[in-house]
């Protein structure tokens, strides 16, 4: 049986309770960085943010950012332009300058603390392994792969990692796509009641020169099996950095995913059955690259085959609220089981 949201699962009566100290998140404002602060402050936590706009301090606030960071017990760093855009050349420059200029900012006021925080957990993505199809990637044996997304991802860790930081424990949060209230399933949800919720279909498509060199083309994969799709859902996220409180041992990167991951077919087919709709016919490739260029989106966001699975999560022992799509899915949608 799947257990609740916030029930606790069973690894948290075992392990140590961590300092429930101060905890600040950089990139507040987007869907996870709301859910954490959210979450954090309903159990009594102190949270101080960072964003553009809305939030307790600024990036380039370099003064407040070192005084938040300084005592706090976790410090969080998520920012960064979404990728779900048009890889124009300013986008692209506009990806890696967002994650990688704040970055740097926490990295600073990490060096100069005091009393350093004792862990940094900073987003990453499972992006950075390759289309895989015939194996799942795990922290040990995943290989990475190439193109203008994985670059972002590597560099970002590089990043992460870079500075000599003795007293803070750093980890890459390796994401699946992330399920929750908003975030990719808004869309979705729109798609699937219009009747156009069917799986996604790789096929050929012509690739410009430009895009080949700039590493931003979706090379069709070998067709021998849908694309993978590895999910996890924004409770667990939420759950997996509370388990990295209570364990120092763990650190580096780490994968955030589900235990079982679905392919494109099944979650599309998922999604239709928890919103109550019968029928979604498959898109092919050259619909979706047309559609892409529509709403301004790139076409590897779906088309890539993310297989990855929680191995050093699994062997520390984390229990998933959600290891299973559809329950996931019912409370993402707020739709009780029929």
């Amino acid at each position: 049986m799947t257990a609740h949201a916030n029930a606790p699962g069973p690894d948290s009566d075992r392990d140590p309770e961590p300092d429930r100290g101060r905890v600040v998140i950089g990139g507040a404002g987007g869907f996870m960085g709301r859910y954490l602060a959210d979450r954090s402050r309903g159990e009594g936590r102190e949270v101080v943010t960072i964003g553009r706009s809305g939030s307790d301090l600024h990036w380039g606030d370099e003064r407040g950012i070192a005084a938040a960071v300084d005592g706090a017990a976790l410090v969080v760093g998520l920012a960064g332009k979404s990728v779900n855009c048009r890889y124009t050349p300013a986008n692209r420059a506009e990806i890696f300058r967002s994650r990688l200029e704040t970055t740097a900012e926490l990295s600073r006021a990490v060096a100069r603390a005091a009393a350093p925080p004792p862990l940094w957990v900073n987003a990453a993505t499972a992006t950075v392994y390759r289309h895989a199809e015939d194996r799942p990637m795990t922290e040990r044996d995943g290989e990475i792969g190439a193109g203008f997304s994985v670059d972002v991802a590597k560099t970002w860790e590089r990043a992460l990692f870079r500075d000599e930081l003795p007293g803070t424990r750093r980890v890459a949060l390796r994401s699946a796509i992330v399920l929750g209230h908003g975030g990719v399933l808004g869309p979705l949800r729109r798609l699937a009641r219009l009747g156009l919720g069917g799986p996604q279909h790789d096929g050929p498509w012509p690739v410009s020169r430009a895009r080949r060199a700039a590493g931003t083309a979706h090379a069709r994969g070998a067709g021998r099996v849908r694309q993978r799709f590895s999910w996890v859902h924004i409770e667990d996220v939420a759950r997996v950095i509370d388990f990295l409180e209570r364990h120092p041992e763990l650190d580096g990167p780490i994968n955030a995913s589900s235990p079982h991951p679905v392919d494109n077919r099944e979650f599309m087919a998922t999604v239709r059955r928890v919103l109550g709709v019968r029928f979604g016919p498959p898109t092919p490739r050259w619909a979706l690259e047309i559609g892409a260029i529509g709403i301004r989106t790139e076409t590897e966001l779906v088309l890539k085959s993310r297989w990855v699975l929680p191995q050093r999560l699994a062997e520390a022992g984390f229990a998933f609220a959600y290891p299973e799509l559809e329950p996931a899915l019912r409370e993402a949608f707020d739709r009780p089981r029929g």
